[in-house]
């Protein structure tokens, strides 16, 4: 069973804002932003993509689908890592272009491929005019070169 959504241009500016329809405006690469939190902590886990397709998937199945731009292919979250994501939640904004996905994080709870928690594990600093990246020290709970390693390999 397909979900599907209203169309944002056969709705008005108020309809769009403040009525029932739920309209995802993707972008023009057929995506709509998703910030995706932990439900326990409130914590951001990931940014990501989603097209109609993955959205369709993860309001359908409750588990968390998103398009790879990387890959240029439809994500099921935690399909190979086991890292499952499970649909708590589903909210859009003002103008629905983005969505907030709430989630309970599954497995050993690790949101970002490199087996931390959340891909946000990197603080920008400035010094001497150079911006920089400094591990925040969120430790690893997988090892990704195990989990991700080629088939027969």
């Amino acid at each position: 069973m397909t979900i599907h959504f209203s169309d944002p241009s056969a709705l008005d500016h108020d309809q769009l804002e403040e009525g029932t329809a739920f309209a995802p405006r993707f972008d023009a690469a057929g995506l709509v932003t998703v910030v995706t939190i932990e439900a326990r902590t409130n914590k951001v886990l990931m940014l990501a993509h989603m097209n109609a397709e993955a959205l369709s998937l993860t309001l359908q199945t409750g588990i968390a689908h998103y398009w790879s731009r990387s890959r240029g292919k439809l994500w099921k979250k935690g399909e190979t890592s086991g890292e499952l994501q499970e649909v708590v939640e589903l909210r859009t904004d003002c103008d629905q272009d983005a969505v907030v996905l709430t989630v309970n994080q599954t497995g050993r709870g690790a949101a970002c491929h490199t087996g931390r928690e959340s891909c946000f594990y990197r603080r920008v600093l400035v010094r001497d005019g150079n911006a920089l990246l400094e591990d925040t020290g969120l430790p690893r709970l997988f090892d990704p070169a195990s989990v991700y390693k080629a088939p027969g390999s």
